[in-house]
């Protein structure tokens, strides 16, 4: 005859994993909803520093049709640069910039996520479509800069890189007054 006593220590080993399974199921429900609700929140609100904008209207209306691109002398004495970034190619190409002066970019993409990053400076953002990518920054150094592409943006990505060129006060107060800054010294 089989006792009942055998049963009852099986019971409670069974009862035990139930428990420890509902746990563990309780902190996957957890984790797959925190993993949710932050993909929804980082979707609908961009990082700091950007602001929405349309991109299929960039050349057409706003601060960044042809003309306004490039840099531009505040009235403050800082200098504000507009650019936009498409396969596979920077617009301006070039840039002359002034030394220990605050330098505002304010920069976008018209097609896919690209980055603008100009090397030995601090200058490192990342561009998305339909937004706005705003910083500022000052260089130090006088020089020849490149900016490449740092963000993988399709074949041709290799070949996606601008020219920056940081030159005196002076220098550049004569050059923007030529040409707006926009062009390669």
């Amino acid at each position: 005859m089989i006792s009942m006593e055998r049963s009852r220590p099986d019971d409670a080993a069974a009862s035990a994993e139930r428990r420890w399974a509902s746990v563990a199921i309780g902190c996957i429900a957890i984790i797959v909803a925190v993993i949710i609700f932050t993909g929804i929140h980082w979707s609908s609100m961009p990082p700091s520093g950007i602001e929405p904008i349309d991109p299929t209207t960039l050349h057409v209306a706003g601060e960044f049709v042809e003309a306004n691109l490039g840099a531009k002398i505040q009235p403050n004495g800082s200098v504000l640069v507009h650019m936009i970034a498409q396969q596979y190619s920077f617009n301006p190409q070039c840039l002359t910039l002034p030394a220990d002066t605050s330098v505002t970019f304010r920069a976008t993409s018209a097609d896919a996520v690209h980055g603008l990053f100009i090397t030995g400076t601090n200058a490192n953002a990342m561009l998305i479509p339909g937004y706005v990518t705003s910083f500022t920054t000052e260089f130090s150094k006088q020089g020849a800069y490149l900016m490449p592409c740092q963000e993988f943006c399709g074949t041709g990505h290799a070949a996606m890189w601008a020219r920056v060129t940081i030159v005196s006060k002076s220098e550049f107060a004569r050059v923007s007054a030529a040409k707006s800054g926009n062009h390669c010294v």
